[in-house]
């Protein structure tokens, strides 16, 4: 299990920052070796599944994620939390974005729980290491990285 929490601040608005970390299919363009297949339609809110698949041609598995709390504040940012729901990769994770000190830009908490099925207790150490290291790159890729499209 490994249990982690990233903190960032971000000039952009909250808003934007909510915007940008819950547009599902761009994680693919932070995440290596990752693709991700949203399977229910637009827009995202409680009940939204969404797949992350990594992995090299046929060797790699998927991460099943169901949306289960989608709270959008009217000031900027919300509270999302996702249930990790695949045959290897299960947990939860927890998107929480809140207006800058003075409602200038954003505070960012990503707080998750990941568990890797059939991966020894004794290596919680290195998972943490390398999960909160690999979702902070995403994290600050989804918000350096262009704006998401609107759905159309």
């Amino acid at each position: 299990m490994a249990l982690f929490r990233i903190d960032r601040e971000s000039s952009l608005p909250a808003d934007e920052v909510w915007r940008r970390l819950t547009a599902w299919e761009r994680h693919a363009d932070v995440v290596p070796l990752t693709r991700v297949f949203v399977r229910t339609p637009p827009p995202s809110g409680e009940g939204t599944v969404f797949v992350a698949r990594s992995g090299v041609g046929r060797i790699g598995f998927d991460d099943v994620m169901e949306v289960v709390t989608w709270r959008q504040a009217a000031e900027g940012g919300g509270l999302c939390r996702l249930e990790k729901r695949g045959s290897f990769v299960t947990g939860w994770a927890e998107i929480e974005v809140a207006p800058g000190t003075g409602g200038l830009g954003a505070r960012i908490a990503w707080r998750e729980d990941l568990r890797v099925r059939w991966l020894p207790r004794r290596f919680d150490g290195l998972l943490t290491i390398a999960a909160r290291w690999m979702f902070g790159r995403a994290v600050d890729g989804l918000l350096s990285g262009p704006p998401p499209r609107p759905f159309s």
